[in-house]
């Protein structure tokens, strides 16, 4: 089986240290294994999303060596694939409307954090939706925020874990739904970032991911995903995060880090990869 990889940045701010590490430790694994290297574009969010920062990402990319695929897939342009696949399955997603804002579900105290932020107390679960066959007569609907209640047979789940937790990592359906809840897939007018990411992987026949540490729990909601769809489980590689002299996470609002930043102070892509231990 080929090893196929992927790198997949928003173009919505400036590329930093800690998504050069990410780039470099996908593309360096790919050309261990003689694999193929994806770069996709997760542009859902055209609000954020602009030409100006996609274009820096192709230049720092190729300043820091990494090849990819000619063929760039750009999620804003399949909006119809995912709206597609949901609804196909939207009994076993057990898909509802939801009107709570983000302040609404914080005012329950009782919601704890999860790995997709605030676990949803299940207000508006009783909203069932009754999707029409036909994708242009759902506009109206899919305005709203349409979570899911997954509804399986299978109770147990596992992917593998080669970097965060080596072995098989292992959780149940009811712990899901206790620690993470009804996961939002449909962002009023655009799919969320789960189900895209589950179905382009798929799509692409990813055989590996590797992004940071910080998605493990994450990775829990997409094995969920692709139960559902009846698609391919990837092995997974969950690696470090890069901080800051504080310990902060890098963030894309800061960009004293930037790529760029560095490439105009005259470092070269193997002073990069000495800051990030890459040698």
């Amino acid at each position: 089986m080929t090893f196929i990889t992927r790198f997949a940045p928003s173009p919505t701010g400036p590329l930093h240290l800690g998504h050069a590490y990410s780039a470099l430790i996908a593309y360096d694994i790919s050309q261990k294994n003689k694999g193929n290297f994806h770069l996709r574009i997760e542009d859902l969010d055209q609000s954020r999303a602009s030409s100006e920062w996609e274009e820096q990402i192709y230049e720092d990319l190729s300043w820091l060596g990494i090849k990819w695929n000619k063929i760039i897939l750009r999620q804003s342009e399949r909006l119809d694939l995912y709206l597609s696949k949901m609804l196909n399955k939207a009994k076993n997603f057990g898909l509802f409307r939801c009107k709570c804002s983000r302040g609404d579900i914080s005012s329950v105290t009782s919601a704890p954090h999860g790995a997709d932020g605030l676990v949803y107390p299940g207000t508006c679960r009783n909203d069932k939706i009754y999707f029409s066959k036909k994708l242009h007569q759902n506009i109206n609907l899919l305005q709203s925020n349409i979570r899911m209640h997954p509804k399986l047979k299978k109770k147990s789940f596992n992917f593998k874990e080669n970097i965060y937790q080596k072995g098989q990592a292992a959780f149940t359906l009811s712990d899901f739904k206790k620690t993470i809840g009804d996961v939002v897939l449909w962002r009023r007018g655009y799919a969320a970032y789960h189900l895209a990411s589950v179905i382009d992987d798929a799509e692409q026949g990813v055989t590996d991911v590797i992004r940071g540490e910080d998605l493990f729990e994450a990775t829990k909601i997409h094995v969920v995903i692709q139960n559902i769809l009846e698609l391919p489980t990837p092995k997974y590689h969950h690696h470090r995060l890069i901080t800051d002299e504080a310990g902060n996470r890098l963030a894309k609002r800061n960009d004293a880090q930037s790529i760029s930043m560095y490439r105009t102070k005259g470092y070269s892509p193997d002073d990069i990869r000495e800051l990030l231990g890459l040698f």
